[in-house]
């Protein structure tokens, strides 16, 4: 008989993006907060930085009835804090703290965390001040929460609560190293959504995978100047109850560059309510599509054809590290290519230092014809017709600098039309004024060819919305895709998954090209079937499926502080 797992009475949870919309964690913790509170029955308390307090937080809303008892003492005790609720499904509870008062005692932090720890905070710098403050005040949060309200009603219980620390990423895990000191039956647990030092040695350009088993993650964070980040992060795998990651390929990245595996690795999923059905996703992908094609039509000055294909990537402006440079490349290709017999519209929407929109498109995508129409078609093509933004460095940017380089400029002959559009597609952008959501329904094709990547949200994000979408054994998603067939997934199945090394870029980009090229020559019927599958396959990776692995490291932790 199996023993039984122990589930957390209350859980702490700690990151940079509670309640702060930053990237692919905050999708992680927004999206699985519902499901950890019907699993564990335990009280959820998310704490982030209070990053808004001059301005209204659209993802918080303040409530003073909440843990009042205790909002009065830690107020006694100088903690500047907001506590409500997160704007998510479940709506926990969230508790925002201001971690600037700790800037006074910065240095006794430091030297107390390399004493203790042995934590090398003396090569920080950008970020690392900013988040070891928080770190160490949203520690300070749970302790008193702890000291407060855990131990008084520990004393009416036959068995001790079973609390748990969860801190993800580098940023917070100087936090988890003081907490576990000074309360050690809190049951501690680090995530690492990525190494610092992995992705630094690729965001440098450095072959990262070809290499892996000679790298030594201490020799290298000194080389990158990475110390401090690369200490934080090791010491915290280290010494943490139970150490996770999020898959298999940043597990191999943990044992080689932090010389820890995980225990545990805790599968990113999502839920997938956010996506319409029927009648009303049908509706969302024809204006989606009819937005876009205006767009492309007034910047380009031509009319495309209903039947044209829309291919998207997305996510953060990592050039090398997300695939942007491979896929700029491979549709190059496809631009040169002689069976290409249908018109292709690739739109990049990556967030780059945006200046505003650009005046003369959003006057064209105003302009009416005699009879009060919009109109639809225009004959010339606006100055530098790639993008949909000014930039405040548009002749540095990479991908512009790319594009020019190789001749991706858009001409009035070609097939393939490429459009860079550099902001968050948030609603308010200037051009396209609709949510990144609303408009991922038009898109017919999706490619994230990354390099690297430890999950992949944007993926698994496009299959839901029914988009066949190429990835790469790269990514932690093309992996768990390829695991559920036992082989390398194909475009039939929903998920192309690209074979990528240090070495085989050439190779890489030629399979790019040729997946895109092999889904134009697709006939309805053939893609109708590929959009069920990609819909199919998201199904299996909704957090029902994949709470399991947080119960397991619950149990990990709470019977190691036992």
């Amino acid at each position: 008989m199996s023993e039984q797992k122990m589930t957390p009475d209350y859980i702490f949870e700690v990151s940079w993006e509670v309640c702060n919309k930053v990237g692919g964690i905050y999708t992680v913790l927004s999206t699985r907060a519902k499901t950890i509170l019907e699993k564990t029955n335990a009280q959820l308390i998310f704490i982030g930085p209070d990053l808004w307090k001059d301005t209204e937080n659209p993802l918080f809303r303040e409530d003073k009835r909440l843990l009042s008892g205790w909002r009065k003492k830690a107020t006694e005790e100088g903690f500047e804090i907001r506590i409500g609720r997160w704007n998510i499904p479940g709506e926990p509870v969230a508790v925002l703290v201001d971690f600037t008062p700790y800037y006074n005692i910065k240095n006794d932090i430091y030297a107390e965390a390399w004493n203790r720890f042995g934590v090398d905070s003396l090569h920080a710098y950008g970020d690392y001040d900013e988040a070891s403050m928080f770190s160490y005040a949203a520690a300070r949060v749970a302790e008193s929460y702890y000291n407060h309200v855990i131990a008084k009603e520990a004393k009416k219980m036959v068995e001790a609560p079973k609390v748990i620390y969860q801190a993800h990423e580098w940023m917070t895990g100087l936090g988890a190293l003081f907490l576990k000191e000074w309360i050690p039956s809190i049951a501690t647990i680090f995530t690492t959504h990525a190494t610092s030092i992995g992705r630094s040695i690729s965001g440098n350009m450095k072959p990262l995978y070809d290499y892996m088993e000679g790298y030594n993650g201490d020799q290298m964070a000194s080389e990158l100047n990475m110390e401090s980040k690369h200490s934080i992060e090791k010491q915290a795998a280290h010494r943490v109850d139970c150490f996770t990651t999020v898959s298999e390929i940043t597990d191999v990245e943990c044992t080689q560059l932090l010389e820890k595996p995980a225990d545990v690795i805790l599968v990113n999923g999502f839920e997938d309510d956010f996506v319409p059905k029927g009648a009303a996703f049908t509706a969302k992908r024809k204006e989606a599509r009819r937005v876009m094609l205006d767009v492309a039509s007034k910047l380009l000055g031509q009319q495309f054809a209903d039947d044209t294909i829309i291919v998207s990537t997305g996510g953060r402006y990592e050039f090398r590290n997300k695939g942007i440079d491979i896929l700029l490349e491979s549709l190059n290709r496809l631009s040169y290519e002689p069976s290409l017999d249908r018109d292709v519209l690739a739109f990049i929407n990556v967030p780059a230092w945006v200046k505003g929109p650009r005046v003369d498109l959003v006057e064209r995508l105003k302009m009416k014809d005699e009879n009060n129409s919009q109109l639809s078609t225009l004959n010339s093509q606006l100055d530098t017709p790639v993008i949909t933004h000014e930039l405040h460095n548009m002749d540095s940017d990479k991908a512009l600098s790319m594009m020019r380089a190789i001749g991706l400029n858009n001409r009035p002959e070609s097939r393939v039309k490429v459009i860079f559009v550099p902001c968050y597609l948030n609603g308010d952008d200037g051009i396209f004024n609709m949510p990144y959501y609303d408009l991922l329904p038009g898109d017919d094709l999706a490619v994230y060819p990354s390099y690297y990547e430890p999950w992949g949200y944007t993926p698994l994000e496009s299959v839901a919305f029914h988009v066949p979408t190429i990835t790469t054994d790269l990514a932690g998603f093309g992996l768990w895709v390829n695991s559920l067939k036992g082989e390398y997934s194909q475009l039939e199945d929903g998920v192309k998954v690209i074979h990528r090394t240090d070495s085989n870029w050439h190779e890489a980009a030629d399979e790019i090209k040729n997946s895109i090229l092999a889904f134009t020559k697709m006939d309805d019927k053939m893609v109708t079937q590929l959009r069920r599958r990609a819909a199919d396959i998201s199904k299996k990776a909704l957090w029902d499926k994949f709470v399991k692995y947080y119960l397991e490291a619950y149990d990990i932790a709470l019977k190691k502080v036992k």
